[in-house]
């Protein structure tokens, strides 16, 4: 059976004298591809069945400031290219910065743009840049998508040095893992390049552009699988060599020698980890290449998955400790005494001076001293004797005089806990990467049917590729927060939830640092948290860490998931 790239796009021939990888050009922010002082992105050179005509078809002249659909604001424009640009933009109503791809509505890829979109979309893979939204609207097409500040692209950190065998290893397994989840959907990525890889803050890899990049411009494959796997395998090599496996140089890096071939990474660099030198060679080995030891060549993602889980797992470096300062001697020590003269220098007698004798050693000392512990035991004795008198004094007195019970007040009554009212609420997502976060508001509505989702994960109960999903609520004011009810969407397996105390709607730092209020593990819909002690606060974030398995509806997939109703706090 034929491969087919997306659902959107169709394929053509990808065969040719260099895979698509070596056509590439460097990256920059967020799509801007940089090579030799020229825009990457502009038209690759051709080959066969591999990229489609030229739009004729202008870039919309748009500027910063401009509004889409009265939400998204234009603030940068990174990329001006066939036709279609690309744009930093700020999403108003999230507050929040976005990546928006725009091109005319009659551009002859904008209908193949947004199918490759909303196909993109539907997968819903953490793994790779998510996109939020393909519209058609006022003779503009545009698609919007996340924006990871804190991410850095794999072009700019391989600028700097080759990677380490574990952070190679990470790289090539969470890579292939990615595209053998995204082909098995039907997509492809057709344009895997340094530029489409970001490293974010916490070492996970994410992929951009998604059958979006290659739709963009007129990029096709009759043999996806293929041309992805290459791509792979170039990343790899260029993480352990810093050079890019064909002659042209490319994203920063120095091409191979003209008319020598494919080298092995070993014989590029010294020292480079044998298990993923061959890892490479096989990936690369579809365009007549020999990997060193004559395994077969890996042909799709999920080969290359494979063959990587099946290398003994590579451990993380030693966490490098730095040498204490050099221990000071003290100017006693400095001196002369208890080291060696220096050859033919003469060393004088040194007069030290006795020292005086301590406080309170000599005869006068101590006899002052035993005068004042004998002052002292006589004053102890005295006041002694006067305590025990004043306190038989007060026997015989309380023993002749009756005494009335002291009457005691009515106990004060125990206050029920008030309901407190949401005032907003925001997702809290601090790897990036939101679940659902137009409808946090669905949670406080006071609808039974309205409802806060997370995505399906594949793996649970207990979250793997997150710390967490969560929404923080603001209630306009500190007040003591005891109590909290919520309302599920699943039962079953079971949901490990917590309130914390926050300082904000977007607080900083990890949840372990926040006052935890309460927490719990429940398998029901309806769950009641009560505090030991009531917490002061103005911000609680509801923090999930575990999730139940639920069946496919309303358009979610099934998975591990869980949804939010109704949640009410009191104190």
């Amino acid at each position: 059976m034929a491969e087919r790239s997306t659902a959107a796009v169709d394929v053509a021939d990808n065969s040719g004298d260099q895979p698509l990888a070596a056509d590439a050009a460097k990256a920059t922010a967020d799509g801007v591809d940089t090579q030799n002082g020229r825009a990457a992105d502009e038209p690759m050179p051709e080959k066969d069945g591999e990229r489609r005509s030229a739009a004729t078809a202008a870039a919309p002249e748009l500027h910063s400031g401009h509004k889409l659909a009265r939400r998204y604001r234009l603030e940068e424009c990174v990329t001006r290219l066939d036709g279609f640009s690309s744009w930093r933009a700020m999403d108003e109503k999230l507050r929040r910065a976005v990546g928006v791809h725009l091109l005319p509505a009659d551009h002859p890829r904008a209908r193949t743009v947004l199918a490759a979109a909303r196909s993109s979309a539907l997968l819903g893979d953490p793994r790779f840049v998510q996109v939020l939204d393909a519209v058609e609207e006022n003779d503009l097409v545009y698609v919007v998508h996340e924006w990871l500040p804190d991410a850095t692209e794999l072009t700019a950190v391989l600028a700097a040095n080759t990677l380490e065998p574990h952070e190679a290893y990470q790289l090539v397994s969470q890579v292939s893992q990615a595209m053998a989840a995204a082909h098995r959907e039907g997509l492809a990525h057709l344009r895997l390049t340094p530029s489409a890889i970001l490293r974010t803050s916490t070492g996970q890899y994410r992929i951009r552009g998604l059958a979006v990049n290659a739709a963009l411009r007129g990029i096709t494959s009759d043999t996806p699988q293929r041309a992805d796997t290459e791509a792979i395998g170039a990343l790899l090599y260029a993480a352990l060599t810093q050079r890019w496996p064909y002659e042209n140089d490319a994203y920063g890096l120095r091409g191979l020698p003209k008319g020598v071939g494919l080298l092995a990474p070993d014989q590029v660099r010294a020292g480079v980890h044998r298990g993923l030198g061959e890892l490479a060679m096989r990936a690369l080995a579809n365009d007549g290449a020999t990997a060193s030891r004559q395994e077969p060549a890996c042909t799709t993602p999920e080969e290359l998955a494979k063959a990587v889980a099946a290398m003994p797992r590579i451990k993380p470096p030693e966490p490098a400790f730095t040498a204490p300062p050099e221990y000071q001697h003290t100017t006693y020590q400095q001196g002369s005494y208890g080291r060696p003269a220096p050859v033919g220098m003469t060393t004088a007698p040194i007069n030290v001076p006795m020292p005086p004798p301590p406080p309170l050693q000599s005869r006068t000392g101590r006899a002052l001293k035993w005068g004042v512990a004998a002052l002292l035991i006589a004053a102890l004795g005295l006041g002694s004797w006067q305590l025990a008198d004043a306190l038989l004094d007060r026997n015989k007195q309380s023993g002749t005089e009756n005494t009335q019970p002291q009457q005691q007040g009515p106990a004060p009554e125990k206050k029920e806990p008030a309901p407190l009212a949401i005032k907003d609420a925001k997702e809290y997502f601090p790897d990036g990467n939101p679940q659902n976060a137009p409808d946090v508001g669905k949670t406080y509505d006071g609808s039974p049917t309205s409802y806060w989702r997370t995505k399906s994960f594949d793996e649970g109960p207990a979250l793997q590729i997150k710390d967490g999903v969560g929404i923080v609520y603001d209630l306009g004011s500190a007040h003591e927060v005891s109590a909290a009810s919520i309302a599920l969407k699943y039962g079953g397996d079971h949901t490990t939830l917590a309130l914390y105390a926050v300082d904000s709607l977007q607080p900083k730092g990890k949840v372990e640092s926040m006052k935890k209020i309460a927490g719990t593990t429940a398998k029901d819909t309806t769950v009641n948290l009560t505090a030991e002690t009531p917490v002061k606060t103005r911000y609680v974030l509801l923090w999930l860490t575990a999730l139940p398995s639920a069946p496919y509806d309303d358009f979610s997939k099934a998975g591990y998931k869980q949804g939010i109703t109704d949640v009410k706090f009191k104190g």
